[in-house]
């Protein structure tokens, strides 16, 4: 009788274990923000002399994941954020979405559904934060002036190999043709970084955007940032050479940052955009200040943009902002 008993009670063990769900945690975060920001430009044609206006910005983000009973480590991730296929930024929806499973022997690897970052493209933010993307587009003011670089995109695949160096992380990703509107073919990327020594993070990424078929472009990444104390320097550079030469561009930027004290921080950013097609190239510059008490963050900041549209005519703007942002 015990030993029916025994038996019975692990075969019924054995069958919960097949068909339950492995324990995991699920944590939600997000922001809110409010900005103040006003354009003006030495062209009174483009209609953007004194432009002022309000915006705001909120997101919410899902993670969630554990361990399961073989080692491997699975997460999930999703965002909420304002916007919608349509255009409506009243209207929410599911944005940026992966899934990522790893493990210390075999490294990681992702499906990005929306959202996701090519091995090149984790590395696409400039040192001085994208300065030239405040200016893109901005009621008429360098709509053209656009660098393309390897942009995240949908449906990315990404394999990033187990740490064999202490310090160093290698990435590749995968993303098949036919995931944008227009077309295109299949891309792949690259990506390496480097943290072997203390305060420096040196990285190096080469990858492809095809997104159309008529435009392919070989997309290279090199940036370095070195913190000593209470001051951080970093540089970037990043260069497309298209299927057109007359359409290559190049990237600099630079930026200095500097931790005043625990809230207090200021940075200084400088970014240069070379373009075959310009016959002069667009300068920025940029200065902010940053101050940070509990989850509320108050930012202030100047940019400009010389040579903006990339001619001869000399079209300068100022951009200045005052943001409050809020994180949970």
């Amino acid at each position: 009788m015990n030993n029916f008993k025994k038996i019975g009670m692990t075969a019924l063990a054995a069958s919960l274990v097949s068909t339950s769900v492995f324990a995991g945690e699920l944590a939600v975060s997000g922001s809110a923000s409010m900005t103040y920001e006003n354009y003006s430009t030495t062209e009174v044609a483009d209609g953007a002399n004194n432009n002022r206006a309000f915006s705001q910005g909120n997101e919410i983000n899902f993670t969630g994941g554990g361990e399961l009973d073989n080692g491997l480590t699975v997460a999930l991730a999703f965002q909420l954020d304002e916007g919608s296929a349509s255009g409506n930024a009243t209207s929410p929806l599911f944005d940026n979405h992966s899934v990522t499973i790893s493990s210390d022997t075999l490294g990681s690897f992702s499906i990005s559904g929306h959202g996701g970052s090519s091995a090149a493209s984790a590395l696409d933010t400039t040192a001085a934060g994208d300065i030239f993307d405040n200016f893109d587009a901005t009621a008429g003011i360098l709509a053209t002036e656009v660098f393309n670089g390897s942009k995240a995109g949908n449906n990315i695949m990404k394999y990033t190999l187990p740490s064999m160096v202490d310090g160093l992380a290698v990435a590749v990703s995968y993303q098949a043709g036919g995931n944008t509107n227009a077309g295109g073919d299949a891309s792949t990327a690259y990506g390496l970084t480097y943290t072997g020594f203390e305060g420096l993070t040196v990285s190096y990424a080469m990858g492809e955007d095809n997104d159309t078929p008529e435009d392919k472009r070989d997309v290279t990444t090199m940036a370095a940032a070195y913190a000593y104390g209470p001051v951080t320097v970093a540089y970037t550079e990043s260069e497309n050479d298209a299927t057109t030469a007359s359409t290559d561009q190049k990237l600099k930027s630079v930026a200095v940052s500097y931790t005043i004290s625990e809230n207090l921080s200021v940075k200084y950013g400088q970014e240069t955009f070379e373009n075959k097609a310009d016959a002069v190239d667009p300068e920025y510059t940029s200065f902010s200040a940053s101050y940070t008490s509990g989850g509320m963050t108050v930012s202030v900041g100047t940019q400009s943009a010389e040579n903006a549209d990339g001619t001869a005519t000399d079209k300068d703007v100022d951009y200045n902002y005052l943001t409050l942002g809020f994180a949970f």
